[in-house]
């Protein structure tokens, strides 16, 4: 072999990082590593093309299998029958077991955008999801130990890989640093999924940020070849596909035909697409900028035609339906919790009655919330695939609709989006991705959005409602009066300041936050 850890090997890593994974590994970069690259190449194509006039609409090329009855994708897999909640959470061991033991009946295990790609949590994240799968785990603090419940109560494993974006610097092929994506994917595999199999489940994975049916494809592929690699049954690999990215909105069934062997469904990664609404026509004036981000509701004409788009293309072929995350956690203060969970109970009420099969929450405090709205509307069922949703006819028109989005760009909303996005990368640079904020869980995807939208309100010289430009001072002066407000005057803030200025003021838009501050990450 020809590959090269170059990132520290701790205890225990060499059950990790296997012959048989970094073979993997090695395999699946030399035939697909080219392939990808050119793939992220058509991704600023058509930001380009866009940029000059374009719209994104439904393929012409693929209308032929969008107007096909007949082909559907696979049954759902053992453990993927029911996902009427699923919890969201990164890979450290305290939050393996909890996230287990909480009540829903899926775990989607984060190694994107909740979690950071610092080296420890790449390589440590897959000894807890072992640990887990073989129930060698267990975590102690000084007053509380936390162990596994027994297996017939515990959420099914679905790991989420790096974004085809991503690369892993810690392994090098040829000198080329391989594809973060792969890297997450081919270690779970190596190491669980015979384990899995074995247990009556399968490998499963959460695909993030796709763009295009072809990236789809790509996937498709790369489980073929992972599959024969390492004796794996060709088809028991299955994979949920967030849509989360404006182009995707505009493939989704070719995307479910292209890993039709291999689907299992669609989620609605609202956050993150908001963040791609912004990204994908940032260039395009006033019709595609939103107001401040805890405005934008899933009620809103765009955001509606994308959920309701979803849940009908999903039940046409056979497919789960997957629900949005409800970022609230559990407060200590009364009015706020009260106010949490009742918005929770109508996000969840709104997606059931939709047709949703099931939806995320980001706590196991609110588990059971989601959980009680769902039986309600399944009773004995394990899902909706019957409703089929016949009555929805969504247009190219209604998913650009970004323009009759009610709200303002206010003074709050600004300091918010650059209070938190500051208090999220401070955290992200040492190494945590799910954090605690203003009474919510973030992730990546939050302080996307809160970049992003700064960057093109100065780009478009948007007046807030106190009469004041956004301007590069402006933002400049918020973000040490919103640091100054927490007190804060460490190193760590200093550098997530510094991270958080560049890419929100910067002449030149960073297509993802991440990839500077990985550069920044030992």
């Amino acid at each position: 072999m020809s590959i090269d850890v170059t990132g520290p090997i701790n205890e225990r890593y060499d059950e990790i990082l296997t012959e048989r994974a970094l073979g993997l590994i090695e395999t699946l970069h030399r035939e697909y590593g080219a392939r990808r690259l050119e793939l992220l190449e058509r991704r600023r194509e058509r930001v380009a093309a866009i940029e000059g006039g374009a719209s994104l609409e439904f393929l012409p090329e693929t209308k032929d299998v969008r107007d096909d009855p007949d082909w559907r994708v696979a049954p759902a897999a053992p453990g993927l029958v029911d996902r009427r909640v699923e919890i969201t959470g990164p890979t450290d061991r305290k939050m393996t077991i909890n996230a287990l033991n909480s009540g829903a009946k899926v775990w989607l295990a984060d190694q994107e955008d909740a979690n950071t790609p610092l080296w420890e949590n790449v390589v440590g994240g897959q000894l807890n999801l072992l640990d887990a799968i073989t129930r060698r785990i267990d975590f102690s603090t000084d007053t509380k130990s936390y162990a596994l419940k027994p297996d017939d109560e515990l959420a099914t494993i679905v790991v989420r890989p790096r974004g085809w974006h991503l690369p892993e610097k810690h392994i090098v092929v040829d000198g080329e640093p391989v594809s973060g994506s792969l890297v997450d994917f081919a270690l779970y595999l190596a190491a669980c999924g015979q384990l899995q199999l074995d247990r009556g489940q399968g490998p499963y994975f959460y695909l993030p940020k796709m763009e295009s049916h072809l990236e789809a494809r790509l996937w498709n592929d790369v489980f073929v070849t992972a599959q024969e690699y390492l004796g794996i049954p060709r088809g028991t690999i299955r994979a949920t596909v967030l849509i989360e990215t404006y182009p995707a909105a505009f493939e989704m069934e070719e995307i479910l035909y292209e890993l039709r062997e291999h689907s299992a469904g669609l989620n609605a990664g609202r956050w993150d697409y908001m963040f791609s609404v912004i990204k994908t026509h940032r260039t395009r004036g006033t019709d595609f900028q939103l107001p401040d981000r805890n405005s934008v509701t899933m009620t809103v004409p765009f955001m509606r035609a994308y959920t309701e788009l979803l849940v009908r293309t999903c039940h046409k072929r056979g497919a789960h339906a997957i629900g949005g995350m409800a970022a609230f956690i559990p407060s200590k203060d009364p009015a706020v919790n009260e106010q949490a969970f009742a918005k929770v109970e109508a996000d969840k009420r709104r997606e059931a009655g939709d047709g949703f099969d099931g939806s995320w929450v980001a706590h196991p405090g609110m588990v059971e919330t989601c959980r009680t709205v769902f039986d309600s509307v399944l009773g004995a069922e394990p899902n909706q695939l019957g409703k089929l949703r016949e009555d929805v006819s969504v247009t190219a028109a209604d998913l650009l609709d970004v323009a009759a989005t009610p709200g303002a760009v206010t003074e709050a909303g600004l300091r918010n989006n650059v209070s938190v996005a500051i208090q999220y990368l401070a955290a992200w640079l040492e190494g945590t991705g799910a954090v605690g904020i203003f009474d919510l869980m973030e992730d990546a995807a939050t302080a996307e959005i809160s970049r992003s939208q700064i960057w093109q309100w100065r780009q478009n010289g948007v007046v807030l409602d106190t009469g004041e430009t956004v301007t590069t001072d402006l933002v400049q002066r918020i973000a040490d009066e919103e640091i100054a407000k927490l007190g804060e005057d460490s190193g760590r803030f200093k550098a997530a300041r510094e991270l958080f200025l560049e890419t929100a003021l910067a002449d030149d838009y960073a297509d993802f936050l991440t990839l500077p501050a990985y550069e920044r990450m030992a």
